[in-house]
């Protein structure tokens, strides 16, 4: 395969159709579509990023009105930022958005660097897709995008073979992203694409019949839209164990530590984690040997995009500890912190309200949420 066969529509009738589907059928009412700042764009995308927009309102809406600009963004805590973030999954994001504020205000004086596409793809969490992004749909002005809506698009319309991770498909693609991008009406173009990659030329069930191309759909002519793009190889996820400790004391505060700032959960405050029995009593004995350990609830799985988790809750109980160490707080079930929580210990938390130490009869965890 060549890098780079020609496109098979002029730019000028790829935007025309585009545009002209877009005005019927595209999404204008979306909440960052209102007041479009770079602020509020650049929060949305980095939202948006692997997540649906249906997930990502409600969110959104939370975030901007407690930080409704970067400033506000970046004088709050990290615990903060997470603890809106909580659900939302992939973690870095928060982490990253978070970083990137403060980057804004420190270097750049609260003004994203909009003039510069490598300025804004320097910044943590920004790529050259989002910073495309940010720029054209906050200001107009021409950038470049090849998120993973527009990547099926392009996939599919030329019958582009190989996962769209390998470089040299990827330069296919960002080529093509090239040759259909306008000079006008960039804000449309863009939303545009996104809407189309996330509506009709879905992953699973591509509506082929209301496609604005479907004429000259490669893949469609050959009745292959579901090959289209190809996934990545898959590989086996292994299995990993964990003992996640339920600590709590006679006032039904639980106790969490904070997971290190990179890494599974990097930042947020989750159980004592532990990868067997033996690790898990070992901590007790030296930080907590008044501590009672009842039985083991069931084990539930948590899926990762490169593994499995597979936790056991081992609830126990303990009068009184002296000193909690650094890095770990007790935390009240009925009066919940603000603070950034592991996606299964939020729900264990949830679930242990009132308090108790049994079994929680229905915890309120989506083993499959990442």
């Amino acid at each position: 395969m060549t890098d780079h066969p020609p496109a098979i529509l002029a730019p000028a009738t790829f935007q025309r159709r585009l545009l002209d589907w877009f005005e019927l059928h595209g999404r204008h009412d979306l909440p960052w579509q209102q007041d479009r700042t770079p602020y509020r764009v650049w929060v949305s995308e980095i939202m948006l990023q692997q997540t649906q927009v249906a997930t990502v309102i409600p969110y959104f809406e939370r975030f901007m009105a407690r930080f409704p600009d970067v400033q506000a963004l970046a004088a709050a805590s990290r615990d903060e930022v997470l603890h809106l973030w909580t659900g939302l999954g992939y973690y870095a994001r928060g982490r990253n958005l978070h970083k990137a504020a403060c980057t804004v205000v420190a270097e750049h004086g609260g003004d994203f660097p909009v003039d510069s596409l490598a300025a804004m793809a320097a910044l943590p969490g920004i790529g050259p897709s989002t910073a495309g992004a940010i720029i054209a749909q906050s200001t107009g002005r021409r950038a470049v995008i090849l998120d993973g809506n527009v990547k099926r698009v392009l996939t599919r319309l030329h019958a582009v073979e190989g996962w769209p991770g390998r470089p040299a498909v990827e330069r296919r693609l960002w080529a093509l992203a090239e040759h259909y991008t306008p000079d006008r009406r960039l804000v449309d173009f863009t939303q545009a694409m996104m809407d189309l990659g996330a509506t009709l030329c879905s992953r699973g069930r591509p509506d082929c019949a209301a496609c604005p191309f479907s004429d000259a759909c490669l893949a469609h002519a050959r009745g292959e839209q579901r090959r289209f793009p190809e996934s990545k190889p898959r590989k086996t996820l292994p299995t990993r164990q964990a003992a996640m400790l339920v600590l709590q004391d006679d006032q039904g505060r639980v106790l969490l530590e904070q997971r290190p700032s990179s890494g599974l959960w990097g930042g947020l405050w989750s159980l004592p984690q532990f990868e067997d029995e033996a690790g898990l009593q070992g901590w007790l004995d030296q930080h907590a040997p008044r501590a009672e350990l009842d039985a083991a609830w069931s084990s539930f799985t948590h899926v990762f995009s490169h593994f499995r988790l597979e936790i056991t809750p081992r609830p126990a109980r303990v009068t009184r500890l002296d000193a909690v160490g650094e890095g770990r707080r007790w935390f009240d079930p009925e009066a919940p912190d603000s603070i950034g929580l592991a996606a299964p210990v939020k729900g264990l938390l949830e679930s242990l309200r009132p308090f108790t130490l049994s079994a929680p009869e229905s915890p309120r965890f989506d083993p499959q949420e990442k």
